[in-house]
């Protein structure tokens, strides 16, 4: 099948190979964010492929996005330190007003402003997002004040705005449980200080996620997105983008951890033969191998669905999950191939390995993923 978007995966693998392992070691250790590598993917134009031409983007869609990010995840780098700027889009782009549209986009796509945060999860709730407590209440000027709690939102230190679901309804006033949460974009150069406060968490990879707190936080009534009260419709929009996205980094991760297996069992050398030529260990790097290419049939297809305006979250679903099942089995199956090694820095294995397992658990966990098509695919019970 040819690719239409070769000549971009092509730029975007030499722009990755100016940032090798070296690169992202480094960072590893410090615990730093990549802002020379985000910054020369925005000048490239390559975050801003979904923002419409006539915003200073290249009016692109969800397909040419999934081609980049899985490229940088195949290259050894890590998109997780932008791909918020792209999925965030889905959300702004279908439910966005003019004004904001003509606020942003332009300074979006030039690299001017950065749309990195994504405030939905927090700690009482976790994936029970229509539960969560964070509000936004009109005050007698028309503007809403924000109260609450945000955790995992990440590159939040490292961005201007943030897409943010709140709760401008109490559960126990609307008709039906996804009414009475809104979606805002909040300028955090004016908020932070001013009822915003930011606590980084750290993990066991290099996330940049962070905890943030909402004082009585004011933001001007035209910060709101859309209709209120209609949020969580909207950002299922968001959300399905991101599902696909991450998928796309699953495929190019599992692609990494394949390669890097196979040049390995083909160069060690080991009992007087290339360890490639035991079963034991070419077996699961096939099996890898066919895993990763079933996965990417269902990521191309969820991604045309969503390009073609369709309802896409059974694809974008089972897309996330069968390619973030891919990429791990092809980390541990990487591991195993290169024994002691794999756990040396050096080699970059146990950084990609510790990387792609969040996957499985973030943006939406697998199991979930599993009650949702048996719920709302083929009709079975409420499983929790």
């Amino acid at each position: 099948m040819t690719d239409e978007y070769a000549d971009i995966r092509e730029q975007v693998q030499k722009l990755c190979a100016q940032y090798p392992g070296e690169y992202w070691r480094e960072l590893d250790t410090a615990r730093a964010y990549p802002t020379d590598f985000v910054k020369a993917l925005t000048e490239a134009g390559y975050l801003s492929v979904l923002i419409p031409e006539e915003f200073g983007g290249s009016g692109l869609g969800i397909t040419a996005a999934a081609a980049i990010m899985e490229e940088i995840q195949k290259s050894g780098c890590n998109g997780g330190a932008c791909h918020a700027q792209m999925y965030t889009m889905g959300t702004v782009l279908r439910h966005g007003s003019d004004e904001q549209k003509q606020k942003y986009l332009p300074g979006i796509a030039s690299g001017e402003l950065r749309m990195q945060a994504f405030g939905v999860t927090e700690p009482t709730s976790g994936t029970d997002t229509l539960s969560l407590r964070t509000t936004a209440v009109k005050n007698a000027d028309g503007d809403y004040v924000v109260n609450g709690q945000k955790i995992w939102t990440s590159r939040v230190e490292h961005s201007d705005l943030m897409l943010l679901l709140a709760r401008t309804q109490s559960k126990d006033e609307v008709e039906k449980r996804t009414d009475g949460l809104s979606v805002f974009i909040v300028d955090m150069r004016e908020a932070v200080g001013n009822g915003l406060e930011i606590k980084p968490i750290r993990t066991m990879i290099n996330h940049a996620t962070t905890e943030v707190f909402f004082d009585d936080l004011v933001i001007p009534a035209n910060s709101l997105v859309g209709e209120e009260g209609k949020g969580f419709r909207y950002i299922l929009d968001g959300m399905n983008a991101e599902r696909i996205l991450i998928a796309a980094e699953c495929i190019g991760d599992a692609r990494w951890f394949i390669q890097k297996a196979t040049d390995y069992a083909n160069d060690r050398n080991v009992f007087g033969r290339a360890i490639g030529q035991n079963q034991g260990i070419q077996f699961p790097i096939a099996e890898s191998y066919m895993a990763t290419e079933a996965a990417n049939l269902m990521v191309e297809h969820a991604a045309r669905v969503y390009e073609d305006g369709g309802r896409a979250g059974a694809e974008a679903n089972m897309a996330k999950y069968l390619a973030s099942e891919a990429s791990w089995k092809a980390a541990d199956m990487c591991m195993q191939t290169h024994g002691g090694f794999a756990f040396a820095e050096e080699y970059d294995v146990e950084r990609k390995f510790r990387e792609t397992r969040l996957y499985r658990i973030a943006p939406v966990s697998n199991n979930l993923v599993l009650s949702f098509i048996g719920e709302h695919v083929l009709g079975m019970p409420k499983s929790y």
